[in-house]
């Protein structure tokens, strides 16, 4: 089994995605990296505004920590990792003579030929911010198959944990599901929970969850491969997108927070290569 990785490499996914990548890289055909602050989405600063305008202040923390410290300390010299959990995805990719390339839209006709050409037998999107079109799936022979950090068919959409935490109660988890061409909607093939810890942050949950996914995914695969993966249809419930105001106030109001210390210390810890 031949896999296109499809990432966008971040706090809360780093060092699940680098194990995933170090325990069998035989298996990756190529891995597609996107840019959080690609031009396309209005770069750094227009990322960064379009957030502080919807969510406030309260959840730059979180945009900080998640996305730009890892990058600083990636840029800092000797930074170059050992563990694979420490090395920037790029870097362990050289190292293991695997082809990785920013991918601007994954669903330009080159890039689908691209993986077309890595004899990739299925795509793996693993906190991947771009949707994929049913020709950019079509692209691999078995489809896809998405991580995404919440009890699907609940939280759908890109900060699931920041809404798991202001469900009563909280219900954490990780589900695998089907790729298709509409956001976190194919049909589930692997879930688990997690329990929940009071000074548990959003955003390390969303890290131990993407970790809680590995084995469940290597099980998928395994499933796919020998033609007996078993999919379950999930109502199609309401989309979440980036938290409100409102919404991170409450959170605080429950004593939670989107990041914190725990978070920093594990961002000076995970670089990240742009």
């Amino acid at each position: 089994m031949r896999i296109a990785l499809l990432t966008l490499e971040a706090l809360a996914n780093a060092r699940a995605v680098r194990r995933f990548v170090a325990a069998d890289p035989g298996r990756i055909a190529m891995i597609g990296l996107s840019d959080p602050f690609r031009a396309e989405k209005g770069g750094a600063l227009g990322q960064t505004w379009t957030r502080l305008k919807g969510s406030g202040p309260r959840l730059l923390p979180y945009l900080f920590l998640n996305f730009s410290l890892p990058r600083l300390v990636g840029a800092l010299p000797g930074r170059d990792g050992g563990a694979p959990e420490a090395t920037p995805l790029r870097r362990l990719a050289e190292r293991h003579g695997i082809t990785a390339e920013t991918v601007p839209d994954v669903n330009a006709e080159a890039f689908r030929r691209r993986i077309a050409a890595s004899g990739a037998d299925v795509i793996v999107t693993f906190h991947f911010d771009q949707i994929l079109t049913a020709e950019t799936i079509a692209a691999a022979p078995l489809g896809g198959l998405n991580v995404h950090p919440s009890l699907l068919p609940d939280h759908r959409g890109p900060v699931p944990t920041i809404h798991a935490l202001l469900d009563d109660p909280v219900r954490l988890g990780v589900s695998i599901h089907r790729l298709v061409p509409k956001i976190d909607a194919g049909g589930l093939v692997a879930q688990a929970g997690l329990a929940d810890e009071p000074a548990l942050t959003s955003l390390g949950a969303a890290a131990r969850l993407h970790e809680a996914a590995i084995p469940l995914l290597d099980r998928a695969l395994a499933d796919l491969a020998a033609g007996r993966l078993a999919e379950t249809a999930l109502p199609l419930l309401p989309y979440r997108g980036f938290p409100t105001r409102a919404d991170l106030a409450r959170l605080a109001g429950k004593g939670r927070r989107p990041a914190g210390w725990s978070d920093l210390r594990a961002a000076l810890a995970t670089p990240i290569s742009a």
